[in-house]
């Protein structure tokens, strides 16, 4: 999952548009690039000539000042910036003027086309569910800190990642490493004595939901919010339940089936509760959470993420903390966004899951959000220039 979330509405559900997995596959498919710099850098449009507005630009500077500690300390995964290539930016950032927002971005910044541009992007919210952060009638479906038990194998004793780290799991009583619990044990109660509850909630339905968002509200009956945030997960791989839906040809306009949106899915859990229970535990990852004392979910790159502003990108192609400049067939998404935030199912390329912020409107942006167009990176200026004289 992202840093705060790992998962988008639309994707993660459907599991249909995970981005291309790096290494090779079988039947002598070619290797997908691992990162920006082998897949392809050209030279975008002049920044001038992108119909960037003004409120567009204010946010996305903000998001984008709010981004530089980081920046200017943090390898780029990508391979395309390096940390003192952000600092002439990052300087100006921090005094420049809102209103002259859009002047800042064509002063300091060149768009990039990573690949083909053609980018595919969904949409993530911040949810608001019942919850209480103690048991009471009707508050029963706990909500779960880190385990204590759930750590990475030792060297030798479990075959690492595909990127070199060890994987999660536990301990058993034996001393042998093992898969960590998932999702049905957990339900069953498998974590008894080993994890902490931080709250419970009123709707199981709406926690499995608000484990695919990473993130959400949690709003008592005497009206009081407790923000939650990603904490970690227990290293077993995500299925999206409305992928296995389609396979059995559950979604679809037909006579009993579900529209393929997050809407959708719920409402075939809940007019099927005893199968929708076995769908969910079809979905073994499992997110554990904690509190958050800021004003807004915090993202993979340590910042809090804006509704309207902040985009969650594969960071192997996209630098976390760069702007993105997104033309896509959803006019709503259009524009400038900063990438500040990942997700289990953004893999790839030209893969964007866009931020929407919290409440009702936020959910139905969010769940049906799909779109397709063009995606610009923006560096800062001479990047290109630097990587092509490499």
């Amino acid at each position: 999952m992202r840093g705060v979330f790992v998962a988008a509405v639309l994707c993660a559900l459907l599991a249909a548009c995970v981005g291309p997995r790096s290494g090779g596959e079988p039947g002598g498919v070619a290797p997908v690039p691992e990162s920006a710099l082998a897949l392809g850098v050209r030279a975008g449009p002049p920044l001038a000539s992108l119909p960037l507005g003004l409120l567009d630009a204010q946010a996305a500077l903000s998001g984008f000042a709010e981004s530089c500690p980081k920046l200017l300390v943090r390898r780029d995964a990508s391979g395309l910036t390096r940390p003192q290539d952000w600092s002439e930016a990052c300087a100006a950032a921090s005094h420049w003027a809102p209103e002259q927002a859009p002047a800042f971005f064509a002063n300091y910044f060149e768009t990039a086309r990573i690949g083909n541009a053609q980018a595919f992007a969904t949409g993530y919210y911040e949810p608001e569910i019942a919850g209480s952060r103690t048991p009471m009638p009707g508050y029963d479906v706990p909500i779960y800190g880190m385990p204590s038990d759930l750590v990475r194998a030792k060297a030798g004793e479990a075959a690492p990642l595909a990127n070199g780290s060890m994987p999660l799991g536990r301990y058993d009583e034996s001393g042998r490493f093992v898969p960590y619990y998932d999702r049905a044990a957990i339900e069953a109660g498998a974590l008894a004595g080993k994890a902490p509850i931080i709250a419970w909630a009123h709707d199981p339905v709406e926690v499995f939901f608000l484990q695919v968002q990473g993130s959400g509200m949690l709003r008592a009956p005497d009206g009081s919010v407790m923000r939650i945030g990603y904490a970690g997960q227990n290293g077993l791989p995500y299925t999206g339940i409305g992928g296995v839906m389609r396979e059995r040809g559950l979604i679809g306009s037909g006579p009993g089936q579900y529209p393929g949106s997050m809407q959708g899915i719920m409402q075939y859990i809940r007019e099927n509760p005893e199968a929708g229970k076995a769908l969910m535990n079809e979905n073994r990852s499992w997110v554990f959470f904690r509190e958050l004392t800021g004003d807004g979910p915090v993202g993979a790159l340590g910042v809090t993420v804006r509704a309207h502003a902040s985009v969650a990108t594969d960071p192997r192609f996209v630098p976390l903390g760069a702007p993105v400049w997104l033309d896509l067939d959803r006019p709503e998404a259009d524009g400038l966004w900063v990438a500040q935030d990942t997700g289990g199912a953004i893999k790839g390329a030209n893969r964007f899951d866009t931020f929407w912020g919290n409440g009702d409107q936020a959910r139905v942006t969010a769940g049906g959000m799909s779109g397709r167009g063009e995606a610009l990176v923006l560096l800062p200026r001479g990047a290109i220039a630097r990587l092509e004289g490499q």
